[in-house]
């Protein structure tokens, strides 16, 4: 069906626009997860000091989450293809908050018992929370079409800065006023409210009963990929050395992968040491570091809804897909690079500054998370999505203990400030020199029955 029939048609068949309020709710829930990933970054300081918490020891409690994120990025792809992201990313969000709320626990356990407790507390998490990015690029290609999804996938990554704008402030609140308990009580409470909500209100495409014929004629001509959310039956044959071959040995994928791990290392930086960093390297207090923290997520925010508004402009004004995905990408891998010039100024006011460019350009290259539904097979992209965050999820290994290493052997954030700024270097350089075109990758391998 022509879509500007669908416009001009009576009142009566006009589409109805249920995937704005899906991607509203993947919005919320990434947020959400998010938050709980990096609520160990506001309470950190002060557990440090009541649980006797090392800094090398808070870098290894930062990483574990991405020690189980990838070893479980795979076996959620799996999941997702074959039960469908609805389901699964909704029994995901509950099990996450669930272990949120009891590492507000962990100072109940025997002294020598609470970094090994809250270590394993931080895997399960990140174990439970691996469907979140594939599970939102697997939605995001159901329920919006080609010409839609790069701003559909900016504003769910955007997510991340609306986690630091909205819930840091109340997190450092918290743990002023309250003590760092309630930091973990109340974001895992938030978690399985929002649970309920999501088994209510979301479905897929083919089965959500506000979504008319003429949004799923939109879809199905955009190029949206409805069939997938039901799952699919023949899903425990998608997971095969075939398959991961076929990934692996691409040029043009594996450049994607790198530029994904480079792009990670800036997110685990501001998830995990920024706000330390803040407080330890310029001396500012936790409250301060709660409300400091607010501009450079503003401009994240802002960062990531225009990376995807300028992605689609380029695509809709008759550019490529490669040309409209590589410009804002590079555009903000070269701008995250420059918080490395925070080593070199000392005003409080002008490191904000630094960190908030980097921030935006770090927000106009998460773009990339388009690039799964662009040049995954359709039936894979579930996998697809799970190599790509498998990729990101060992940069969150990395970046954490480096950076601890960095700042206990050194006592300053100098050497890691660099470690973190030449990763924008490098994942510009991917994206120019070793992709190439980006385009659909063939599936030449078949899933032997």
């Amino acid at each position: 069906m022509n879509t500007y029939e669908i416009d001009a048609a009576p009142a009566a068949v006009k589409r109805s626009r249920v995937r704005y309020g899906v991607l509203a709710m993947l919005v919320i829930a990434s947020a959400v997860a998010l938050a709980d990933r990096a609520n160990l970054s506001i309470a950190g300081s002060a557990m440090s000091s009541e649980l006797g918490i090392s800094s090398v020891q808070l870098g290894y409690l930062f990483s574990v989450f991405s020690w189980a994120y990838v070893l479980a990025q795979l076996p959620a792809g799996w999941l997702l293809d074959r039960f469908g992201a609805v389901r699964v990313y909704g029994c995901s969000l509950g099990l996450w908050s669930l272990f949120t709320f009891i590492q507000g626990f962990a100072d109940g356990l025997p002294v020598g018992l609470i970094v090994a407790g809250l270590f394993c507390l931080r895997f399960a998490l990140g174990l439970v929370e691996s469907p979140l990015s594939p599970g939102n690029s697997s939605i995001v290609a159901g329920w919006f079409p080609v010409a839609e999804r790069g701003t559909a996938t900016a504003i769910y990554n955007s997510a991340q800065y609306l986690a630091v704008l909205v819930f840091l402030p109340i997190m450092g609140y918290l743990v002023h006023y309250a003590g760092w308990h309630w930091v973990f009580w109340g974001m895992g409470v938030l978690g399985l409210l929002l649970t309920l909500v999501w088994a209510r209100v979301v479905r897929s495409p083919l089965t959500h009963p506000r979504v008319n014929d003429a949004e799923l004629d939109y879809l199905r001509d955009g190029g949206a990929n409805v069939q997938m959310q039901n799952g699919n039956p023949s899903g425990s044959k998608v997971l095969t050395r075939g398959v991961l071959k076929m990934f692996l040995t691409s040029r043009q994928m594996l450049g994607i992968y790198v530029g994904q791990y480079c792009l990670a290392s800036m997110q685990y930086f501001f998830l995990t040491w920024f706000p330390i960093y803040l407080v330890k390297g310029r001396g500012l207090n936790i409250m301060e570091v709660g409300l400091v923290a607010t501009m450079p997520a503003v401009a994240g925010f802002i960062g990531g809804v225009l990376g995807g508004v300028i992605s689609d402009a380029l695509s809709r004004r008759g550019y490529s897909v490669s040309i409209a995905r590589k410009v804002p990408f590079v555009t903000g891998m070269l701008l995250s690079s420059t918080l490395i010039f925070s080593n070199f100024v000392s005003s409080t006011y002008v490191i904000v500054g630094l960190m908030t460019l980097a921030l935006f350009g770090k927000g106009l290259a998460a773009v990339n998370f388009a690039v799964v539904s662009d040049t995954a097979p359709a039936r894979l992209v579930g996998v697809a999505g799970g190599l790509f965050n498998l990729f990101g999820s060992v940069s969150g290994i990395v970046t954490p203990v480096v950076i601890g290493y960095a700042v206990q052997s050194t006592g300053s954030f100098t050497i890691a400030l660099y470690f973190v700024g030449a990763h924008g270097l490098i994942g510009a350089f991917c994206y120019l020199f070793v992709i190439g075109k980006l385009r659909p990758l063939s599936e030449k391998v078949r899933v032997r029955e």
